[in-house]
């Protein structure tokens, strides 16, 4: 059983998430479970703080449930070590996911996250990673997460009109989705997206049904 913890209050990305992975794996039992004292969305490191005391005790809790793995449904893969120290199974961040699949790949690749404010966090994390060397640039898409999903045409349009930028500019094979909320993103690419597009919920649940 793979629980996803979705560290902010938005059920319907939960739901959404949950739904990404039950396509991805159809055989494996998914959970997934909404940190209901968590900010709306995770957007910087002061909703990153404000999320960990609850995401901590969910994380306890998906552990002693019997999980088999546990995936972190945020891409700044917020609380990940703390919630590896408390877990006696497999934790998994969506982010790291994705940069290590990204780098296996081949080439280097580009983040395309929501706001500026996300952009310290997710080059910290991938040079925490050891993965530098494979990173060409992450760039903010100016769409803010909740957008993805209440004005999700307008937000697509923007996200597409910065996968297309790093396309030209960046010399890159892949591009990351930097938000679970883009998930969606890879099923409605046009065929002027020539890059490979890597989903962390998409990786991370492959990874998780390892185990």
């Amino acid at each position: 059983m793979i629980i996803i913890i979705n560290p902010n209050s938005t059920e319907s990305m939960t739901q959404a998430m949950l739904q990404t992975a039950q396509n991805e794996c159809p055989n494996i039992t998914i959970k997934g479970w909404t940190s209901h004292q968590g900010p709306a969305a995770i957007q910087g490191p002061e909703d990153g703080e404000a999320c960990l005391p609850h995401l901590l005790e969910l994380v306890k809790k998906a552990s002693a449930d019997g999980a088999s793995a546990i995936i972190i449904g945020c891409f700044d893969d917020t609380g990940l070590e703390a919630s590896r120290n408390l877990a006696t199974c497999p934790v998994i961040g969506i982010g790291q996911a994705a940069y290590h699949f990204a780098s296996l790949v081949g080439g280097q690749f580009s983040v395309i996250t929501t706001l500026s404010v996300s952009l310290p966090i997710l080059e910290a994390n991938v040079h925490d990673y050891g993965l530098s060397q494979y990173l060409a640039k992450v760039r903010a898409s100016g769409v803010e997460v909740l957008a993805l999903e209440t004005n999700a045409d307008a937000a697509a349009k923007r996200v597409f009109q910065e996968i297309l930028l790093a396309q030209k500019e960046d010399n890159v094979q892949s591009v990351v989705l930097g938000c679970a909320g883009m998930s969606h993103i890879p099923d409605i690419a046009g065929p002027e997206i020539e890059v490979r597009l890597i989903d962390g919920v998409k990786t991370a649940v492959q990874l998780g049904a390892m185990f």
